[in-house]
Order: structure tokens, then C-alpha cells, then sequence
């Protein structure tokens, strides 16, 4: 969605300084006279500066042209990106809707001012990047050092080549942000490093927000590089690499927001694919989705001719539509109330190592499945060798999905899984492993998929505990006899839940 134009806005510019003494003040004098009238208000941000300016920017504050101006010091030294994060926090306290990033030492043009803040104020952007790349030879007869535009251009390449963008430079620290984009974004769990930047670029991305370059000129002069061009260089590659790598499930990288919905792949190799495979050809039944996120998965068991209701702990946009039946509720408090008995099956598909209590809701289940229904459930495997090589190497940590989702509470193996299920009174009636879902990296149709998903196969039939992905359990409550005494000795035993063919192959449908 594109943003919106944005009438008398109220802009504010940011200037984040260290040890700028000497140029702080005629920076602030390059403003265009024409364009003060404009700035509701200057933020100067003193980074615990060890020279005089703050001094400096007090006296800036003082010039009878000087737009309204507030001069901060840190106590402390917050970094370049904890210097940026006390300025958006304070432009978003005083309500301005756009802020400008203006560096002390002069070395981006404050007289570029109103071009940065145009294509925000028409809403054409939510970001504005002044580039000094866009115009060639421009950055080199600015004074740009040799090696700074070759490193420059290095890593704007790769960063482009990673994000999938066309970007003439990542490395610019003259921005102007709509302010509430910034609101959207996690920046407070940036870096306070030098790579901020890099970061709330990816953030932007992420966010599907707009960004517009304009070019600037280059201007180097007598400032201090506070930046270790190696470590910068370092960093700004493991931000794009950790992003990309969340992007398929690992690390956390909690600087990006995790999606709430569980994006279903048909075909895709995953447990609610192999499930769904399972439910092929079953008569119309009434289905209990446990966990049904956003619904994708219901929708093609309601295509295939099923009754579903659903259950999850948050309503996820449109999931109402693509249930028969939808009801929030926290599993771990045990199911709802109002869920209701008698269902053929109940799907509980990459929900139970979440719970705190997950034997409470296995127990429940039983008592809202008719005589002879089943329970679909699915696991990832701990014992996989991901996770087994994560520990024994000793870098175990958590990741954004997959076996070691951030959200799981329990792990299960095949040994575990199977004692866990009888201690909560239920017979397997079928136990199989996924591969591992190379979809999520190649993409659906290629050929490095197609490859990897027939050794995946191969290696799971070979060793399904080693390299079994997900574990998916078919289940039953276990049989329960009940002596009722009559006459006499007259004994009449009742059983009740019948395992329905233990042991089978074949997924019941509805009775009669």
C-alpha cells in the first residue's frame, strides 16, 4: 500500500554528534533560510561528547533565526545507533511526522534539506536515502577515499545481491523516515553499532516500505572516521546473512518481526503437508484443527469435503472464513469450553510442544473424540541431525521456526514421543518421519529441490531417527472396559473407544 500524501507536515531534524565542536555550528548555519520556517524542531543529539558540544549547539539554539531547537547530552555514550534510537523516541514523543538524519560533522549537505523531505511529504516514500553513488565519478570528486568507494561499492553489491534489491548505495548516513514507519519498525532492538543502518534498511524492506534515493554530493573534509571499516564491513554482511537466514527459520534476529501465520506450502514436504496427504480419500468428517493459525490448512481440509473447527490463541485475519468454526482459546489452559464432543478427528499438528502441560490436552482430547476417532499429531524430531550437531558442537541456540523454534517448550524423539502417547492413553496406529523441507530454500519447482528431496527420502527410509525431520503419530484412545454386574452372576462387559482396526493402515471417517 502506497503511503499517503502529507499536508503541513511537522519535520524535524535530527543531528546525532560526537565530538563536533568545530563543524556542529557550521553545519547548522548551511540550513537554507528558506527552508527553517519549515522545521518544527532541531534535535541535537551530544553522544557524551568529550569536547564542547553541547555548548555549541546551545549557542546554535540561541541565533534569532535558529528554528526551534532542543540540545540533549548523554550521560553516557549510547553509539551511533543508540544515539539514532534517543532521536526517533523523542521525534516520535513530540509528534513530527518526518524526521531528517543530519550527521554534525558536515559531511552530508544540509542544504539538500527540502529535497529529502519531498518525496515523503507527496507520498511517494517512507524513506529517503541521499545517495552519493547515483551520479557518476560524483563521490570521487567529492573527496571520497579510494578505498572507502571501492568497500563501498563492494557492499552494496552484496547487500543488493542478498535483499534482492537495486539500491545505489547502502552506506549513506543522510536519511529522512516518515516517522510513523519508524513507529512500525523494531529498532529498538537494533545495534547500537555503526551497522544501525544497514538494519533499519532491511527492517524497511522487510516491512514492505518504500524507499526513494536522490543524489547528493560528497563532501570530506578535516573529520574524525570514528568507524573500523573491517568490523563495519564485517557486520553490515552478518545483518543481510542473519536476515536471510531468519527468513528460513534460523536464529531469531529479533530485530525483525516473526509472522504470526504459518505459511502452509502444499507439497512442501511438511507435517500439515503430509497430514493433509493422510486425509485424501477419508469420508466427510468432523475435524478438531488444533493450533489453525491463520486457517490455510483448513481450507484445503474443508476442500477436500470436511467439517473443521478451529482453535488457536490468536485470530489471525480471514481465519473465520476458512473454518466451518473458529474459536479462540489458549491451549495451554486445556481446550474451550464450547469445543464440543464427537469429532472424527482431531489434528493437533505442530501444536503440543509448545504447551506448558501438553499431557492435559492430550487427556482432553480423548474425551472429544467419538468411539473409534483418531488423533493426527506431529512433532518435530529432536533427534535429527541438526539439532544433534547444534549440541554437540556446542552452538545450540534457538531459531524462528523449525525444530528449535524460539516457542518450543518440549523436545521429542521417536522413543519419547511414543511413551509420552501411552502414558496419555492412547495406541499408535501409524508413526512416520518427514525429510527435511528443502522448499523453503530452492523453492517449489527447481532442480536443486527435486535432488535434494529424493536423498532427503532416501537418507529418512536409511535412518529415520538421524535424519527424520518432523515425526507424524496416528493415534487412538486406548480401549476402556467397563464391568457392569447384573442379576445374578450375570456379567456384561461394555468397551468404549474402541481402537478402530489398531494397527491399520486406514483413517476412519464419520460413522454411518
Amino acid at each position: 500500500m502506497s503511503p499517503s500524501p502529507i499536508e503541513s507536515p511537522r519535520i524535524g531534524v535530527l543531528v546525532v554528534a560526537y565530538n563536533a565542536e568545530s563543524t556542529l555550528e557550521k553545519t547548522l548555519s548551511r540550513i537554507p533560510v528558506d527552508f527553517r520556517p519549515r522545521i518544527s524542531e532541531i534535535l541535537i543529539m551530544d553522544d557524551a561528547s568529550h569536547d564542547t558540544t553541547f555548548l555549541a549547539g546551545w549557542r546554535w539554539s540561541q541565533q534569532e533565526d535558529a528554528p526551534p531547537t532542543v540540545v540533549m547530552r548523554h550521560t553516557k555514550n549510547l553509539g551511533y545507533g543508540g544515539n539514532q534510537k534517543a532521536g526517533y523516541r523523542l521525534a516520535m514523543e513530540r509528534q513530527l511526522d518526518i524526521v531528517v538524519m543530519l550527521h554534525g560533522d558536515g559531511q552530508y549537505a544540509p542544504e539538500r534539506l527540502a529535497d529529502m523531505v519531498a518525496p515523503i511529504e507527496s507520498g511517494e516514500a517512507d524513506a529517503v536515502f541521499g545517495s552519493r553513488m547515483m551520479e557518476g565519478g560524483a563521490a570521487r570528486r567529492g573527496g571520497m577515499p579510494a578505498y572507502k568507494y571501492l568497500g563501498n561499492r563492494i557492499l552494496t553489491r552484496i547487500e543488493n545481491g542478498l535483499l534482492n534489491t537495486s539500491l545505489t548505495e547502502f552506506h549513506s548516513g543522510y536519511r529522512a523516515y516518515r516517522v510513523s514507519a519508524l513507529a512500525e519498525l523494531l529498532i529498538e532492538n537494533n545495534t547500537d553499532a555503526f551497522d544501525f543502518d544497514t538494519q533499519i534498511i532491511v527492517q524497511l524492506i522487510d516491512a514492505g516500505k518504500r524507499i526513494v534515493e536522490i543524489p547528493i554530493p560528497t563532501y570530506y573534509g578535516d573529520e574524525i572516521c570514528y568507524v573500523n571499516g573491517v568490523r563495519y564491513a564485517k557486520d553490515v554482511v552478518k545483518d543481510v546473512l542473519q536476515y536471510r537466514l531468519a527468513q528460513k527459520g534460523f536464529g531469531t534476529c529479533p530485530w525483525i518481526p516473526k509472522p504470526e501465520e504459518y505459511a502452509f506450502k502444499e507439497g512442501d514436504g511438511s507435517s500439515h503437508a503430509a497430514i493433509l496427504e493422510m486425509l485424501q480419500g477419508v469420508p466427510p468428517s468432523r475435524i478438531l484443527d488444533l493450533g489453525c493459525s491463520g486457517g490455510l490448512f483448513a481450507e484445503r481440509v474443508r476442500a477436500l469435503g470436511h467439517e473443521v473447527t478451529g482453535v488457536d490463541y490468536i485470530e489471525v485475519e480471514g481465519v473465520r472464513e476458512r473454518t466451518d468454526r473458529f474459536l479462540l482459546a489458549d491451549l495451554n489452559n486445556g481446550l474451550p469450553d464450547d469445543v464440543g464432543d464427537g469429532y472424527d478427528l482431531v489434528v493437533a499438528g505442530d501444536v503440543i510442544e509448545h504447551l506448558h502441560r501438553p499431557e492435559r490436552v492430550l487427556e482432553e482430547i480423548r474425551t472429544v473424540l467419538r468411539p473409534g476417532g483418531e488423533l493426527l499429531l506431529s512433532v518435530p524430531n529432536i533427534g535429527h541431525w541438526y539439532s544433534r550437531g547444534r549440541v554437540a558442537l556446542g552452538g545450540f541456540d534457538y531459531d524462528r521456526r523449525g525444530i528449535l523454534d524460539e516457542t518450543h517448550l518440549r523436545f521429542y524423539s521417536r522413543a519419547s514421543l511414543r511413551r509420552a502417547m501411552r502414558t496419555a492413553g492412547y495406541d499408535l496406529l501409524g508413526l512416520s518421519f518427514t525429510g527435511s523441507p528443502f522448499v523453503n530454500f530452492a523453492g517449489e519447482d527447481s532442480v536443486v529441490t527435486r535432488i535434494a528431496g529424493g536423498v532427503s527420502k532416501a537418507l529418512v527410509k536409511a535412518r529415520p531417527t538421524l535424519f527424520g525431520y518432523q515425526l507424524v503419530a496416528r493415534l487412538t484412545p486406548h480401549a476402556e472396559r467397563i464391568l457392569t454386574v447384573g442379576d445374578g452372576d450375570h456379567v456384561e462387559e461394555l468397551l468404549l473407544h474402541q481402537s478402530a482396526r489398531a494397527g491399520s493402515g486406514s483413517i476412519h471417517g464419520a460413522a454411518g
